[in-house]
Order: C-alpha cells, then structure tokens, then sequence
C-alpha cells in the first residue's frame, strides 16, 4: 500500500523515536515530541550515509518524493547527495558574496559622502542598474550587459543619469578589484559610446537693476519662515543650493559670524564668512530649527533637510518663472557683480569653493584671503541691500577699497 499525505499527517508519536518506511531508502522519522522529519538512507562506496530532506509538514509528501529521487539520481552516478549539497550551499553563498549587488552595497558602506548625495546614488542604483545585474556574479558581468543597462537609462532620455551611472558602476567594479572578486573595470570600455550630455547653464540674474527688483521679491516672501530664512541666505552666501539646504547648526559658529562645512564637489574644507545681515536671518532662525540638526529641515521631519525644489518652488511662487532664475544662479550673480565691483579673482574663486589660482593661492588662503574674503562679503550684503532697497548704488562704496 502507497505511503499517503494523511499516513503522515497523522503518524502519533512514541515513547521512542520510530522510522515510517516510505520506500527507496526513503522514511519518515516521528520523534517523541511529535516532529516530523524525512531522511534517505543510501550507500555510495558501500558507506551507509544520511541525508535531511526536510521537516513535515513544511515539507509535504510530494516535497519529499522530487528530493528523494534527485537524491537517488545522483546516487546512481556514483555521488554523494550530502556532499553535493554542501557544495550547492558554498556556492549560493559564494554568490551572495560576489554578486554585483552584494559588492555595490558594500562599496556605497564605506563611502563618505554627504546623506543627500548617498540617497541619490543608492535611489540610482536600485532603479535603474541593481534589477538588471544585481544577481550576476560580478566577474561574469559583460560589457554587453553593462551597455544595455546604460542604453535603457540613455533611452528614456536621461543622458546625465546614465553618465552618472556608468561612473558609478565603473567605481563598483574597482572596489571589486581590490580583493580579486573581479578582474577589470569594463566600463572603461565603454567610454564614448554614451551620448554627451548636454551642458546647461543655470539662469542667473547678471544686471544689477533686475536683481533688485528680485531681491525685492525675496524680501516679501510671506510662506513658510523657514524658506523664506534659505530666500534671503541664498543671494548672500551664494554657497551650492545643495549646501546651503543640508547646512547643519553644528557648523555654525554664530559669534564668530562663520560658517565652516566640507563642500559637496571638491570634498574640501570651506569657511563663509558671515555678513552682519547673513548672522541677523541666522539668529531669528536659531528658535524655530536649532540649535542642532539642519538649519533648514523638511516640512515632514526634522531629521532631513528640506527638499531641493524648496527654493525654486519658492520662486516660482513669486512670478519668476522656470529658466528665468534658480537657486544655484545666485554663485553667478555673485562672481560677475563682485568682479565688476572691483574684488579680485582669486579671492571670489576662493569664496565660491574653487580651487585658489596661481602659485601663491594655498598661501594667500592661508592669510590674506580670509580678511579680504570677510570684508568681501560684508560688502556684498550690503551691495544687495542696496539693490533690494532701490538706493543709488555707487561701485566703489562696495569694492576692495571700501
């Protein structure tokens, strides 16, 4: 008589262990507390051996049966089942291990970068690379592959994202590199073959009547008192949008009027100078959102920042339309009026988070520039002030020598 599901449903438990032949080498062993377990006795190389099939009823009959006689295949050609199991489970680990998306995790795990920036890199990742190769051991990844992944990105029309991604799967594959989990960066082949992005400028306001009238609009900002503290910090400090809205009170040293953090592009230390105006907004600020976390948190929790579309939204809102001005144009406005107010180069450059020119920059950052830089954006707030308030502007009460 066959062995049945409800034989083993209701096989009742002993004072001792006992076996329920099911045929083939094939039992079921019913304990004395009542569990139910399948094992297949066999012989290969005249050792009698044991081997697990599962525990009933997680693993029903017929469960049972397919593993028995895949165990018994194997046994007919001279294998071990339990050896060959072992091995199956060493390599789905070593797969786990090397695959492209176990390695990638690991490589964003020991970045440092800024949360926001982290965020971005890791939403890529797992939209756009990790459900087509994430699996993949990464050794066995083609440059076939890779070149369908990107093209996928490139086709809906996201050229910058997918540039971006190829850098990043590229850096993946070098981080693979350094324990010998992979052999080469295929992606370095892949140079050339992705459309080049299109360079974009972002609006800004170069004449100084049409960004009085600007500032004008900022100043009467009647939303919410946090974005109206980022409108009027904008213009003045004229920092990344994506600095200026991650910025942190830990950083701020409100007496000392400064502003020192890491700058997102070149990774360097940077110091702003805070103008007397810049100290004012701060101050009123420091009840709403500090004294510590983000000076400028999201409208859902304080634990991140605001959104990126915070302050253009905000624009908008005020009739300036898109490509008319944004956030990040303000770092224009500000390098092409404080030129032609007569401050140097070198010490815009420096206040704008780029590299200091010729030999003597390291040591005039060092020394002058940061008194020069000071002074600079003192004049530069009160140069807005000016335009804000439609006064009479004179170049020279707001250049070097003022």
């Amino acid at each position: 008589m066959a062995f049945t599901d409800a034989a083993a449903r209701n096989a009742k438990p002993g004072d001792k262990p006992r076996k329920i032949t099911v045929g083939g080498g094939l039992y079921l062993l019913v304990q004395p507390s009542g569990s139910k377990l399948w094992r297949y006795k066999y012989r290969v190389g005249g050792i009698e051996k044991l081997l697990a099939l599962g525990v009933y009823p997680d693993v029903p009959l017929a469960k049972a049966l397919k593993a028995h006689r895949e165990a018994r295949e194997l046994v007919a050609q001279g294998i071990d089942p339990s050896a060959a199991k072992v091995q199956d489970k060493t390599a789905k680990r070593a797969l786990e291990t090397n695959s492209f998306e176990a390695i990638a995790r690991e490589w964003l795990a020991q970045k440092t970068i800024v949360p926001t920036y982290m965020e971005k890199i890791t939403a890529r990742m797992e939209a756009d690379v990790l459900p087509y190769i994430g699996s993949r051991p990464i050794a066995d990844i083609t440059r076939a592959e890779l070149t369908a992944v990107l093209k996928r990105i490139q086709d809906r029309g996201a050229i910058e994202t997918a540039h971006r991604a190829r850098s990043e799967i590229g850096q993946v594959f070098r981080f693979a590199m350094k324990d010998d989990r992979a052999t080469v960066d295929p992606t370095i082949a892949l140079r050339g073959t992705l459309k080049s992005p299109e360079v974009k400028h972002f609006p800004a306001i170069l004449d100084p009547k049409p960004l009085g009238e600007l500032l004008r609009a900022m100043h009467g900002y009647q939303g919410d008192p946090i974005t109206r503290a980022a409108l009027r910090l904008a213009p003045m400090l004229f920092v990344r949008p994506g600095e200026l809205r991650t910025a942190r009170w830990e950083d701020f040293d409100l007496d000392a009027a400064e502003w020192r953090y890491i700058a997102s592009k070149k990774r360097n230390h940077h110091l702003v100078p805070l103008a007397s105006q810049a100290v004012e907004v701060l101050r009123d600020l420091l009840p709403l959102t500090g004294p510590a976390g983000f000076v400028f948190p999201g409208a859902r929790t304080k634990h991140r920042p605001m959104s990126e579309n915070t302050v253009n939204a905000a624009l908008r809102r005020l009739g300036f339309p898109v490509g008319t001005v944004t956030g990040h144009g303000f770092r224009a406005s500000a390098r092409t009026l404080l030129a032609e107010l007569g401050w140097r180069t070198d010490a815009i450059e420096r206040q704008l988070a780029h590299a200091a020119s010729g030999p003597l920059g390291g040591a005039y950052d060092r020394a002058q520039f940061l008194a020069e830089r000071k002074r600079m954006m003192q004049a530069w707030a009160d140069y807005l002030d000016a335009l804000r308030e439609d006064r009479k502007v004179i170049a020279g009460n707001f250049g070097k020598a003022a």
